[in-house]
């Protein structure tokens, strides 16, 4: 009996070990940049308010942003930005919920840089789309750094741009994510 009771907690104490390094880990202070380059001009914007969610266990990937935190080098790009393309007041977050396609092949235990495909469903302005991307994850002490840059279409997303200024905005939008994620 002595021996079925120790086999039993040995079993529940690897269980235990298992479970230990598969966690939930988080960010704030993610950032989300975009970049859009026409022969006329060139736009970008950062945002250093991005909230992440990465279960490691599952693969499950969260982002969300309040679109108005999106920092510009002139004030007139920020507000037509805000006010004319993507409509803030009516949209104002953007998101993004999917999975790590390939997360059995990441050791959150070991530091290094993983190769990570990620798919899931992009939501800005209102319109929710299907994407697939790559990235990499890298382990620093046990945390993950997630990295990935990737181009959406803005007309998938129905931001519409004026005739007169559609020489100066790219059709294409080259988007990066930056996250250092702590545990939850």
């Amino acid at each position: 009996m002595k021996k079925i009771i120790a086999s039993y907690l040995c079993i529940l104490l690897c269980l235990a070990s298992l479970n230990s390094n598969a966690q939930k880990f988080y960010t704030k202070t993610g950032k989300i940049s975009f970049f859009s380059s026409t022969a006329l001009e060139n736009i970008e914007a950062s945002n250093r308010s991005v909230t992440a969610l990465l279960d490691s266990k599952t693969g499950e990937l969260q982002f969300t942003v309040l679109v108005k935190g999106f920092e510009f080098k002139k004030a007139l790009m920020q507000e037509h930005f805000n006010e004319n393309y993507l409509e803030t007041d009516k949209f104002p977050k953007a998101s993004f919920k999917g999975q790590v396609l390939n997360n059995s092949e990441i050791n959150y235990a070991a530091d290094g840089s993983y190769p990570a495909r990620v798919k899931g469903q992009l939501t800005i302005h209102g319109q929710t789309k299907d994407i697939e991307t790559t990235g990499v994850i890298h382990i620093r002490d046990g945390k993950p750094v997630l990295n990935s840059t990737f181009s959406v279409l803005i007309a998938d997303y129905k931001i519409n741009v004026q005739r007169i200024h559609q020489d100066n905005i790219s059709k294409s939008i080259k988007i990066t994510v930056e996250a250092a994620l702590t545990p939850l």
